[in-house]
């Protein structure tokens, strides 16, 4: 095989209190890549559509990545590299991370696999700190593993699979409006209160028993986030009243989307889903800022082969 084309899926990143930790991988939404091997040895990015990103291999968030793989793989040929950009860079649902991953995993898959999920997930990294200016795999570990994933540790990396109830859907907004990572983490504070730490590690526990277990009442009660959301939330318009809709109508909770301006909701069932889709849409159609909606499963496969 000397040609692949993959499905990179987006992710919901931090999940109300699982800030940098915690993520989530979504159904239908993603970018799609073509990588191929070539005879000429190195990185080459041939083709972006969708949005106006660098063709230079070390500007590029896939292209970092797969420099990364490719200097400790040392292969006897190169690469070229298609992104069909779905996923609006910014957007909070992990666009940068599935740029990070396609290219890494089609690669891997060209060579014959010698790399596990944990590995790729490792040289990932390197292109997601391109876009975030911070090693973290809370977006990359969900669209490489599927479903949710908890990252233990970076150093050194330890990824864990988490179970999702069979039920559970995410609707998604996102106002098109441009939110960078690296700009939503300077606003965060340095130090935080005793009681909030105590609060948020407590829900983020509960959180992670609720989806072993598939208790979606202890699911509603866990997703809180007293100490990132506070101050992030201010940078997305009409944030508050999106997720009052979105309570109101059913949803188990909401939140932010990785750093924004998306704001995702949990659902038990798809007719909640829809409601919530609704209940959403209403609120920012009287706004006049454009958006988007997404509602989907979990997808608990990850990135994949098409």
């Amino acid at each position: 095989m000397s040609e692949i084309k993959i499905f990179s899926p987006a992710t919901v990143a931090n999940v109300a209190c699982g800030f940098d930790v915690l993520g989530f991988c979504l159904d239908n939404i993603g970018d799609e890549m073509v990588i191929r091997k070539t005879d000429k040895k190195g990185i080459c990015i041939t083709k972006i559509e969708g949005f106006d990103l660098p063709f230079e291999a070390e500007l590029n968030v896939a292209g970092v990545s797969a420099l990364a793989m490719y200097e400790a793989a040392k292969p006897d040929c190169g690469f070229e590299i298609e992104i069909y950009k779905n996923i609006k860079p910014g957007s909070g649902i992990g666009s940068s991370a599935a740029s990070a991953v396609g290219s890494v995993f089609g690669m891997n898959a060209l060579l014959g696999n010698p790399y596990n999920k944990t590995e790729l997930t490792q040289f990932a990294i390197k292109g997601e700190a391109l876009a975030s200016k911070c090693e973290h795999a809370d977006n990359l570990a969900p669209a490489i593993f599927g479903g949710f994933t908890l990252v233990k540790s970076v150093a050194p990396l330890e990824i864990l699979e988490i179970p999702s109830p069979d039920d559970l859907y995410a609707t998604i907004i996102h106002p098109q409006i441009e939110i960078k990572t690296s700009e939503s983490r300077a606003i965060l504070p340095k130090k935080v209160a005793l009681q909030d730490a105590v609060t948020q590690w407590a829900n983020f526990g509960s959180l992670i028993h609720g989806l072993h277990t598939s208790d979606y009442n202890l699911i509603q009660k866990s997703l809180h986030d007293v100490i990132v959301e506070p101050h992030r939330s201010k940078l997305i318009p009409h944030y508050n009243e999106v997720k009052e809709a979105s309570l109101q109508n059913g949803a188990l909770g909401a939140g932010i989307s990785g750093s924004g301006p998306s704001i995702f909701s949990l659902s038990k069932g798809l007719e909640t889903a829809k409601n919530v889709k609704n209940a959403m849409k209403n609120v920012y159609s009287k706004t006049g800022i454009t958006f988007e909606i997404h509602m989907t499963k979990i997808n608990t496969e990850g990135i994949k082969i098409l």
